[in-house]
């Protein structure tokens, strides 16, 4: 066994800095906390090639004693605590003394400070040592500038992400540590190019409209509550704006930006069945406690924290949120987005096509092609084959359209698009009685993939009533038009139409620097299903045109939906990307529950789900149809029943 022995501080540092510098957004992080600590009240960072070249962070906080410049930057070094007692009490954002030492051991570093005597000091910094120590003229604050980092640890670029990804992760942390202090002024500049800027007006709405935007912030309303330990207060949005992940929720905790998952399960428990599945509200949740019932003390970067009575605090916040909530009129406001035209007014449909005679109605359409429902007094119009749907001949998916249109042309391609529905095992329409016997348990082979079904009727306009040689089927015709839509918009948004619906009022979409960045990384992932986003201002994107495939009345919703998908899955795929719009689109168009429809409407849907692929399963995967057979239906009525005399089966 080799001789144990000290590291040497140069190593020591190296190490230290693998825990607390990850990335150019870490340097950040810890440069912007120790300006919060010195109490600036305007706080500059200017980064070059997403940090990695150059960062610098300017404050006008009390400055650092000339005598103190060299201090600073050994390991442990600090002026926040003194004894055991002060670690678990802490009221800064740094107390371990690492920053300097660790950034410095990685990076080339100067730091160019003065306090209110005037007198500034200079220092120079490179890979833990010490290059020059000067006296120089600065006014009252501290300058730290950080360059070539990672120069001597090679290993760590790697590791790196790209400029876009690496810059959205500086202009988050900053947006996160604005929130906690809505009295400090932030900006954040990328190559000379402002991304961030906070009026640090001490309003935190203000501040969030910075951040996110003012629909954003016109749309939070705020909340506050207390008990004997904690104080809970800030800023939530109504349900109706929302979010595709958790990350738009900043807890912060006696100053502190921190993550919890607990504390953020507690806001969204005060939303309760208001929110929709799979959305999450925005806001910002401060938590003021006896800073002895949080310990700060257990992560390098201090972004995790323990805390004392966090049930009861939970409890708190969660009773906070609904109690306020159940204050507001959440019927959203429809003005802005109501529809153009009920694509679904299927009760005055049989009237549009009763006035269509036999030499103007539309001849069987090409495939590829469909029917679009019109008004009542004008034909349907068909494109002719080869030709890209324009705005006029937009699919609208109506239940009549079903009745000549091919749901599909290539089904090699198609097969690609889902392969989880090939196993056709997986896929049977599921028997409601659950106790047969074991011999009926085992699936028999069909003489046909799908039955021939005859429609009977239909169950409180949402379930439609079939019936085969093999028994009853059960259809819900919401699930059932989904399956449709989806195998004809997958292929749809797989050619990419050059053809566009043009807006008469462009939609405008504000969104964060950081959301900004990743977005315009992300751009030709929507511009592969025909959503161009074109710059308009600094963190804003102005949408003029849209697929015609587009639900009228709904466009502004589908484009959010989509971009927040982006914004979610990160690195998401376009073939992926597709499939999501797609399942997204055939649920927008579909017939929903409670709508009666006449009986060639749901003839056409019955005799059009066997051309599907899959026609068992909506693209969610909840069952299209159930299967009642023969020998259900006798068991049920007792026509099959167990003999008392006998014990023998009689019919």
């Amino acid at each position: 066994m080799p001789k144990i022995h000290q590291l040497s501080a140069t190593l020591s540092n190296q190490i230290a800095a693998g825990e607390v510098i990850e990335r150019p957004a870490s340097v950040v992080k810890e440069l912007v906390e120790n300006s919060i600590d010195a109490q600036a009240t305007q706080i500059d960072v200017k980064v070059s090639a997403a940090g990695l070249q150059k960062i610098q962070v300017s404050d006008n906080g009390v400055g650092i004693d000339p005598d103190d410049v060299a201090t600073a930057f050994l390991r442990h070094a600090t002026s926040k605590i003194l004894t055991t007692r002060d670690l678990f009490n802490v009221h800064s954002l740094g107390f371990r003394g690492e920053a300097l030492a660790s950034i410095a051991a990685v990076a080339d570093v100067t730091l160019t400070t003065a306090t209110d005597s005037g007198i500034g000091a200079k220092i120079h910094v490179k890979g833990g040592k010490v290059e020059d120590q000067t006296t120089a003229a600065h006014r009252r604050g501290t300058d730290v500038e950080v360059s070539d980092l990672f120069f001597n640890t090679p290993a760590r670029l790697k590791y790196m992400k790209s400029q876009q990804t690496e810059l959205g992760k500086i202009v988050d942390i900053v947006s996160r540590l604005a929130l906690a202090n809505p009295s400090i002024a932030f900006t954040v500049s990328h190559d000379g190019n402002m991304v961030v800027r906070t009026a640090g007006q001490g309003d935190l709405r203000q501040t969030l409209a910075g951040i996110y935007g003012l629909p954003v912030a016109r749309s939070m309303v705020d909340f506050q509550a207390q008990d004997l330990d904690f104080q809970v207060s800030g800023l939530t949005s109504l349900p109706e704006t929302t979010r595709a992940s958790r990350n738009y929720l900043s807890l912060v905790v006696n100053g502190r930006y921190i993550k919890n998952f607990q504390l953020t399960k507690a806001v969204i428990a005060g939303y309760g069945s208001k929110l929709m599945v799979g959305r999450y509200p925005m806001g910002v949740i401060t938590i003021q406690m006896d800073a002895a019932l949080v310990d700060v003390n257990v992560h390098p970067t201090k972004a995790e924290v323990r805390l004392s009575k966090e049930d009861q605090l939970s409890h708190l916040l969660s009773e906070a949120i609904r109690s306020r909530l159940a204050k507001e009129n959440l019927i959203p406001d429809a003005l802005d987005n109501l529809p153009k035209r009920e694509h679904y007014d299927l009760d005055q449909l049989e009237l549009t096509l009763n006035k269509i005679s036999p030499k103007t109605a539309a001849p069987t359409p090409p495939q590829g092609t469909e029917l679009r429902e019109e008004t009542h007094d004008q034909p349907v119009n068909t494109p002719q084959a080869g030709s890209t749907p324009s705005a006029e001949t937009a699919p609208d998916l109506t239940m009549d359209d079903l009745d000549d249109r091919p749901i599909f042309s290539e089904p090699q391609r198609l097969a690609a698009w889902d392969q989880r529905y090939q196993q056709l095992d997986a896929n049977v329409a599921p028997a409601l009685v659950e106790d047969l016997p074991a011999q009926d348990l085992k699936r028999n082979e069909p003489a046909e993939r799908f039955p021939d079904l005859t429609y009977l009727a239909q169950v409180h306009g949402t379930y439609l009533l079939a019936e085969s040689s093999d028994g009853l089927y059960i259809l819900d015709q919401h699930a059932a038009q989904e399956r449709v839509n989806y195998e004809f918009y997958r292929q749809e948004i797989g050619k990419v139409s050059t053809d566009q619906q043009h807006l008469l009022v462009p939609i405008v979409l504000d969104y964060s620097a950081a959301d900004a960045i990743d977005i315009r990384t992300h751009r030709d992932v929507l511009e592969s299903v025909g959503l161009y986003l074109e710059d308009f201002g600094q963190n804003s994107f102005v949408v003029e045109h849209h697929p015609t495939w587009f639900k009228a009345g709904q466009e502004e919703d589908t484009i959010k939906e989509m971009v927040d998908w982006v914004l979610r899955d990160g690195k998401i795929t376009v073939a992926a990307f597709r499939e999501k719009t797609a399942i997204m689109m055939s649920c927008k168009r579909a017939i929903k529950a409670n709508h009666h429809l006449d009986d060639k409407q749901a003839r056409a849907l019955i005799q059009k789900l066997p051309q599907c692929e899959n026609p068992f399963n909506c693209p969610h995967g909840r069952p299209v149809l159930v299967h009642f057979s023969n020998t259900d239906l006798e068991k049920m009525f007792k026509r099959i029943q167990d003999s008392h005399e006998s014990g023998e089966m009689q019919a």
